[in-house]
C-alpha cells in the first residue's frame, strides 16, 4: 500500500516529466524548423546573387573568367556555402570546392531534376546530392538567365549537420537546465509532501490511540494545516467527542441497568430461598410472595420500558399509518381517572384547564396516552400530600400545548437538563422501595421527539411544569 507521501511524490514527478517531456520536443521542434528556415531562406539569398553574376559574366562569354571565379570564391566564403555552376544541359563547369580542375567538372545532372528547375524557376530540396557530396544536404537551385534565356543552372547547399549540432548544443542545454528543474522540483515536492502528510499521519496516530482506549485521545490542530486538513482534524475530534460521549453513556447505562436488576432479582432470590428452606414461617409465606410477585412486575415493566424506547428509536419517526385523529382533552381526562385513587390518598388539589371545545390533533393515541400518563404519574409521586396538581391544555401557532405541573421541590437548575436523561434520577438515594427506574421522562422525550414536537421543563418558586407539544388538526 503506497502512502501519501509516496503517491503526492509519484504524481507530481510523472506530471512533470510529461511536461518536460512535451516542452522540449515542442522546442526542438520549434528550434529546427527555424533553423531549416533559416537556412533555406539564406540559400535561396545565395542562388539568386549567384545566378545574377554568373548571367552578368555569361553575357560576354566570360563564366569562367578569373575575375568571376573570384567572386565565386569570395561569395561562397562569405556565405559557407558551396556552389556548382552548370550549363544548359546539366554539366557541371564550376565548383566552389575547388575552382579549376574541380573532380565534378563533366558531371551531369539528372535530367529530370534539370527540367524540373528550369521549368519551375528554382528548387529546394534536402538529401544527397548523388556524384556530389556523400553527407545530406540543404540543397537550392536557381536558374542563370541570359537574355531571357536559361544558360544554366546554379545549385547552392550547405550540410544538414550545422544544424544538427545546433540542436544537439541546444539539447544539451535544455536537458541540463532540465535536470536542474527537476531536482530542485524533487526537493520541493519532498519538502511540500511530507509537511503535508504529516497532519495525516498525527491523525492515524491519534485514531490507533483511540481505538485502543484511550478515548482522551484528539487531534491537535495548528495554524499551518491547509484549510481541508484542518477541517478532516475538526470532524475526526467531533467525531471522537461523540464516540466518547456514547461510550461513557453506554458505559453508565450498563451500570445503571446491572443496580437496578441487582436490587431485586436479590430480593427476589432471597424471599424465595427462604421460603424454599423454611426460614420463612408458613403464616409470613404469603406476604413475602406478594413482595416477589412485585419485584416481578416491577422487572416486568423495566424490559417492557427498554424495549418501548428501542422500537421508537428504530422507527426513528411515528409513521402516518400509525397514527390518528383524536382528542387531547379526552385522552389526558381518561389518563387524569386513572389516578383517582392515588390522588386522594394523597389529598391532592386538582386544578385542569381545558378550552371549552374539543381540542384534535394527528398523532398514535397510545404514546400520547403513555406520555400524559407517566408526566402525571411522575407529578402525583413528588407532589407533596395535600398539594397541588395541574393539567392544562392550551392553543396557539398551529400547535396544542400539554402541560402536567406539580407543586413540591424545585429542581436544582443544574438538574433541569438531566431530567429526561436514560436512568437518570433526581433522588440519587433512592432504592428498590421507591417507584420508578429514571425511564419515565426519557420516553416520554422519545415519544414526543418521535412525532417531530418538542418537549420542556420549568421549575421554580415550588412549582415544576412540564410541557409538549402536538399539532392541531
Amino acid at each position: 500500500m503506497k502512502s501519501s507521501f509516496s503517491r503526492n511524490f509519484t504524481t507530481a514527478a510523472a506530471i512533470l516529466l510529461i511536461a518536460l517531456t512535451i516542452l522540449g520536443a515542442s522546442f526542438q521542434l520549434q528550434v529546427k524548423e527555424y533553423l531549416t528556415d533559416s537556412t533555406v531562406s539564406g540559400l535561396k539569398q545565395d542562388a539568386e546573387v549567384i545566378a545574377e553574376l554568373a548571367a552578368a559574366y555569361s553575357v560576354d562569354g566570360k563564366l569562367i573568367s578569373r575575375e568571376f571565379l573570384l567572386n565565386l570564391d569570395v561569395a561562397s566564403r562569405v556565405t559557407g556555402s558551396d556552389a556548382v555552376i552548370c550549363d544548359r544541359q546539366g554539366y557541371i563547369i564550376l565548383c566552389s570546392d575547388t575552382l579549376t580542375g574541380c573532380e565534378h567538372q563533366g558531371l551531369q545532372l539528372n535530367k529530370a531534376y534539370l527540367e524540373k528547375v528550369l521549368e519551375n524557376g528554382g528548387d529546394t530540396a534536402s538529401g544527397v546530392i548523388n556524384g556530389l557530396y556523400e553527407e545530406e544536404r540543404y540543397v537550392v537551385s536557381a536558374p542563370i538567365l541570359s537574355g531571357g534565356n536559361a544558360a544554366g543552372l546554379v545549385i547552392v547547399s550547405t550540410p544538414t549537420k550545422t544544424t544538427s549540432l545546433i540542436l544537439n548544443r541546444i539539447s544539451n542545454i535544455f536537458l541540463t537546465a532540465a535536470m536542474f528543474v527537476v531536482l530542485i522540483s524533487v526537493l520541493a515536492v519532498t519538502a511540500f509532501a511530507r509537511r503535508e502528510s504529516k497532519p495525516l499521519r498525527e491523525m492515524a496516530k491519534v485514531a490507533t490511540a483511540f481505538g485502543h482506549g484511550n478515548l482522551e485521545a484528539r487531534v491537535k490542530i495548528d495554524d499551518d494545516y491547509s484549510e481541508e486538513v484542518e477541517e478532516l482534524a475538526l470532524a475526526f475530534n467531533n467525531m471522537a467527542c461523540s464516540l466518547q460521549k456514547s461510550e461513557y453513556q453506554r458505559q453508565e447505562f450498563v451500570a445503571n441497568v446491572s443496580h437496578e436488576l441487582k436490587t431485586p432479582m436479590t430480593t427476589i432470590s432471597g424471599y424465595v430461598d427462604g421460603i424454599l428452606d423454611g426460614t420463612i414461617p408458613a403464616e409470613r409465606q404469603e406476604k413475602y410472595l406478594r413482595i416477589v410477585s412485585d419485584e416481578t412486575k416491577r422487572l416486568s415493566r423495566l424490559v417492557r420500558s427498554m424495549l418501548d424506547i428501542s422500537q421508537l428509536q428504530k422507527e426513528e419517526g411515528i409513521p402516518d399509518e400509525k397514527k390518528m385523529h383524536f382528542d387531547l382533552e379526552e385522552c389526558a381526562g381518561l389518563v387524569l381517572v386513572n389516578f383517582e385513587k392515588k390522588i386522594n390518598d394523597k389529598h391532592l388539589n386538582v386544578q385542569v384547564d381545558f378550552p371549552e371545545h374539543p381540542v384534535y390533533t394527528f398523532a398514535n393515541r397510545d404514546y400520547i396516552t403513555q406520555v400524559i400518563y407517566n408526566l402525571i404519574d411522575n407529578a402525583v409521586k413528588f407532589c407533596p400530600e395535600g398539594k397541588t396538581l395541574g393539567l392544562r391544555i392550551q392553543e396557539g401557532g398551529g400547535k396544542a400545548y400539554v402541560s402536567v405541573s406539580n407543586e413540591g421541590d424545585t429542581i436544582p437548575p443544574e438538574e433541569l437538563p438531566l431530567v429526561f436523561d436514560r436512568f437518570h434520577k433526581l433522588d440519587k438515594s433512592r432504592s428498590q422501595n421507591r417507584d420508578g427506574w429514571g425511564l419515565g421522562l426519557y420516553i416520554v422525550k422519545t415519544i414526543v421527539c418521535s412525532h417531530g414536537e418538542n418537549i420542556s421543563v420549568t421549575s421554580k418558586d415550588g412549582k415544576t411544569e412540564f410541557t409538549f407539544t402536538m399539532p392541531l388538526d
